[in-house]
């Protein structure tokens, strides 16, 4: 068959047979120069257009809301603001009933002229008593002059003769259940007029914070259901605003939860604005009563440092804040995107 060919296609066939075949050799020898695509990249580019979709969605809703977001970010604003006081409340009275329990003290009036010297070494001697500390009159009396602010009492008991106030022990307690006990043994003392501690001012705070929280707990329920309301009528409202784009998606091939999606966002988005709105005012309305309280009396001083928040706590409370806005939002969002279905 071959013989049949002129030369120079012979010589042509022969040429291109060796070069298919040697091109074919060295494809099993040569490393491949072609770049193959990185899954890990192609992951990440998808990942990262499919949030810039949402974030450009999600804008898209706030946009078109209107004066509808402003309403939905002040109720939970007003909601978490009072969740937020009603809780820094909470803590600032279990702090004072802590600092109150572990310093607890029983104060022992003398009856006039006797000595508190005189009763320090008899009342030291009871195994419940860790300390005892002489109160003189004078030192009293200045006490009171500098908590009640000088100048006004210092005008009112100008008629007074001499010092009205009697000597007084302070006496601290080993532990606090020894208390009670304690105060009536020291109340039997030959000289003692009369004895106090704060046992009813431990259960009247007791019953202040117990109160505080059941209060806080229904407001916190009733406001939850109106930010709940506000944040679904919010979100129905742009979903129904925006009924064509939706449906040009489901035609598509969109999926339900990646059509709403955005307007979950949107409600979270409510929840977190509102939260970090009301931890701002917070702060204000804190540094604003401490300066007030800072030129106020010591005794009105003293409630003041019971109203600043540690560090902890502070990041704490923005924290629950932001957590419990944008459960409100998502809650609300949900209930409007399941309405719309």
């Amino acid at each position: 068959m071959f013989s049949r060919l002129p030369f120079h296609k012979l010589w042509f066939k022969a040429t291109a047979s060796l070069q298919l075949w040697w091109q074919r050799s060295a494809r099993s020898f040569l490393p491949l120069k072609r770049s193959q695509p990185d899954p890990l990249n192609q992951q990440l580019n998808l990942r990262w257009n499919q949030l810039e979709y949402l974030l450009q969605e999600t804008g898209l809703g706030l946009r078109r809301g209107g004066w509808l977001n402003w309403a939905a970010i002040s109720t939970v604003t007003v909601l978490l603001f009072l969740f937020g006081i009603g809780l820094q409340s909470s803590w600032q009275i279990e702090g004072l009933l802590q600092r109150m329990g572990s310093q607890l003290e029983i104060s022992v009036y003398l009856q006039p002229g006797v000595e508190a010297a005189s009763l320090q070494p008899a009342v030291a001697r009871f195994p419940q008593v860790a300390r005892v500390e002489v109160i003189s009159k004078d030192q009293a009396w200045q006490e009171l002059l500098k908590e009640m602010g000088g100048a006004e009492i210092a005008g009112l008991t100008a008629g007074l003769e001499g010092n009205p106030l009697v000597e007084e022990l302070q006496v601290t307690s080993r532990t606090t259940a020894a208390v009670p006990e304690l105060a009536q043994q020291l109340n039997q003392l030959q000289g003692v007029g009369s004895v106090q501690y704060l046992d009813q001012a431990l259960q009247s705070l007791n019953q202040l914070s117990r109160g505080v929280q059941q209060i806080g707990f229904v407001v916190v329920v009733l406001l939850s259901a109106t930010a709940i309301a506000v944040i679904s009528t919010t979100i129905r409202l742009i979903v129904l605003a925006r009924h064509q784009e939706i449906e040009i998606m489901q035609l598509v091939g969109a999926t339900t939860s990646w059509i709403y999606l955005p307007f979950i966002l949107q409600g979270v988005g409510f929840g977190l604005t509102g939260g970090t709105i009301a931890w701002v005012g917070m702060i204000f309305t804190e540094k604003s009563l401490l300066n007030l309280l800072g030129q106020q009396p010591d005794l009105l001083q003293l409630l003041g440092d019971n109203l600043q928040l540690q560090p902890l706590q502070s990041v704490l409370l923005l924290l629950l804040l932001l957590g419990l806005g944008s459960t409100i939002g998502c809650v609300g969002s949900l209930v409007a995107v399941r309405r719309s279905v």
